[in-house]
């Protein structure tokens, strides 16, 4: 290969890259998954932050445990494996709350749209009221 041969090579590799990259779904992905990193964050702090020590804290005081990682019997950490089932319960449930919730508004949006189609505008009912009666009219 020539060197100029050996650019057009590397150019159409370029671009074939820059066409990849630019293409819709690629950048779609990328934004889903910063998204969904940023979303992460914010159900991992609702999850440790608040449900959590709001269900674990009155559990832990009747079993006189100040840390539920701190439990264990010979070496065997089984509050760190109790801890990790209550937070994946917990996420599962919250996100399960959270699809339900927009899955409603989503019916409800999907009723509204369904319900303003079937609305016909006053003047036009009138119209086609007032025509009717006309053709009554004129049959008679």
């Amino acid at each position: 290969m020539t060197i100029q041969n050996g650019r057009r090579v590397a150019g159409g590799f370029i671009k074939d890259f820059q066409k990849f990259i630019l293409k819709g779904n690629v950048i779609d992905l990328a934004v889903a998954v910063i998204i969904g990193s940023a979303f992460g964050k914010i159900i991992t702090s609702l999850i440790e932050d608040i449900i959590t020590p709001v269900l674990l804290n009155p559990a832990l005081k009747a079993a006189r445990v100040e840390d539920l990682a701190k439990l264990q019997i010979n070496g065997i950490k089984y509050g760190l494996f109790l801890a990790s089932v209550i937070n994946f319960l917990v996420i599962a449930f919250v996100i399960f709350l959270i699809i339900r919730f927009f899955e409603a508004a989503k019916r409800k949006e999907i009723r509204e749209e369904a319900a303003a189609e079937v609305k016909p505008d006053p003047q036009e009912r009138l119209t086609l009221a007032v025509e009717r009666l006309a053709e009554v009219m004129e049959s008679k």
